[in-house]
């Protein structure tokens, strides 16, 4: 297997908090991405935007990543091995720049979950 296509029942993100409050344990769980492309998309996504919400106007970045750390919400793929992404990588460049557009924080485009809640809507159920 080339790691991109999921085992059964998809790629797992577990949605950490870094304040501890919640031990080791995830707050969150997301199940349900059929490629790791689309669960290293979704993951990077959460975390820039979490890191984003920690971003004060003016906050220095070694600022910007003690927030994160104090308050902030990580993501961990899993599963994915070697190639899953892993916010280590690129924390402190998203701490030195602000994204460049919204799309990248919009990790809710990339939530399975939302795939569920169209097909629930297809029941002929109209939610207004």
């Amino acid at each position: 297997m080339s790691g991109l296509f999921s085992p059964e029942g998809g790629f797992s993100v577990r949605i950490l908090d870094m304040s501890g409050a919640n031990g080791a344990e995830p707050v969150e769980t997301i199940r349900g991405f059929l490629t790791l492309e689309h669960a290293n998309a979704f993951a990077r996504r959460y975390v820039r935007d979490s890191l984003e919400r920690c971003r004060a106007p003016g906050m220095a970045a070694d600022a910007v990543l003690a927030a994160w750390f104090a308050y902030g919400e990580d993501a961990e793929i899993e599963e994915g091995g070697d190639q899953a992404w892993k916010s280590a990588k690129e924390l402190d460049a998203f701490a030195a720049m602000p994204p460049s557009d919204a799309e990248e924080r919009n990790w809710r485009v990339l939530d399975p979950r939302a795939d569920e809640d169209d097909d629930e809507d297809d029941d002929g159920d109209e939610t207004a």
